[in-house]
């Protein structure tokens, strides 16, 4: 499908482009018919978004003469589980799925990270399609191929690599995005500019007003370039092995800790990675890695954009628990994304843990 905005994922035989727009949805029969030809499309989606988006574009599949069939799931970060994936294998049997079948995932990153895994995994492996519909799965969980599901004691442990054959993007679905789910998704677009382009962070500062209001040509320039990040880092470092793709994950040592010590129910994710930014940011200023007034910088627009800046009450030995836990620790080697500017970050290994709770701040 031709799209004014459009972001190629560089893989080899496995790359893809990121079609973005502005109502745009009722157009995924074609993108189909010219990425990925099939008779018979299964839409994944959930109850918050069948209607109206997951209808329009069943309709729509339906329109270019596709076999479509739709599966509602329950919304909720619970729904990524053995018990819900193999249900959905279940659906697959049902509704008699083939290897020319594809899956199309319509939703935020839940649904994302589920029909993913189901693609990968069915058959041993489907064709699938990323239809994000909130700011944070359009900005991050729908690009770079992660899917996978919670156990009951650990967040994505079971996944694989798998990549779309291709990523549509409608900024028209954020206007039915809750307020609280929208500003969450700005943490991660904030991200990007702290970790690969200080350019990118001042258009964010001068343009904080049109970001809140949701303007359409805004949007899809934060989107377009925050796929453009992710996307050149995915193409250097796809299954996270030369440790590249770490950079990603600036401020998650902390998110995630705060999710978990908080059972889950607290914090939204973007809201946990946020307050982790800012941690991690005066962990860079305690080590002499980074100055004050670039932490003041992201604080100033994270609070503009209406995210939280301070640290959750959390007991610290619970804390240091969950930074152990973290899949960049490697026993009681405690390692973290720090800023060195605006602009860049690097892994540093051997963080004193004292150091580490000290950047809580409290």
């Amino acid at each position: 499908m031709d799209s004014a905005h459009s972001v190629h994922v560089d893989l080899g035989p496995r790359s893809y482009q990121i079609s973005i727009g502005t109502g745009i949805l009722e157009k995924v029969g074609s993108l189909v018919t010219s990425c990925c030809p099939t008779q018979h499309a299964v839409v994944v989606t959930d109850e918050n978004v069948e209607q109206p988006h997951a209808m329009t574009i069943a309709t729509s599949l339906q329109e270019a003469g596709l076999q479509t069939d739709l599966v509602v799931l329950p919304s909720g970060e619970s729904t990524k589980s053995i018990e819900m994936a193999e249900r959905l294998w279940q659906k697959c049997l049902e509704v008699e799925v083939s290897r020319k079948s594809i899956i199309v995932a319509v939703g935020g990153g839940v649904v994302g990270d589920l029909a993913g895994f189901i693609a990968a995994t069915y058959a041993r492996g489907l064709r699938f399609l990323q239809i994000p519909t909130t700011l944070l799965a359009q900005v991050d969980s729908s690009v770079g191929g992660k899917v996978g599901i919670n156990l009951p004691g650990a967040k994505n442990m079971v996944g694989a690599f798998w990549q779309p054959a291709a990523v549509l993007i409608d900024t028209a679905t954020l206007d039915t995005l809750p307020a609280r789910e929208y500003r969450a998704g700005l943490a991660e677009v904030v991200k990007y500019g702290v970790i690969l382009d200080e350019e990118f962070f001042e258009y964010l500062e001068r343009g904080e007003s049109n970001i809140q209001q949701r303007h359409p040509s805004v949007l899809i320039d934060i989107i377009e370039r925050s796929c453009q990040l992710k996307a050149k880092i995915v193409a250097e470092d796809e299954r996270e092995e030369t440790g590249l793709r770490a950079v990603l994950n600036y401020g998650h040592t902390f998110a995630h800790a705060f999710e978990a010590v908080t059972g889950y129910r607290e914090l939204l994710h973007g809201e946990a990675v946020s307050i982790g930014m800012l941690c991690a940011s005066r962990l860079a200023e305690r080590l002499g890695r980074f100055d004050r007034a670039g932490t003041e910088r992201q604080a100033t627009l994270l609070a503009k954009l209406g995210l939280p800046v301070t640290v959750p009450t959390v007991e610290h030995p619970n804390i240091l628990k969950a930074f152990r836990s973290d899949k960049k620790a490697e026993g009681n080697n405690l390692r973290f994304i720090l800023p060195s500017r605006i602009g860049s970050v690097e892994l540093v290994e051997h963080i004193d843990p004292e150091d580490a709770l000290w950047a809580l701040g409290d």
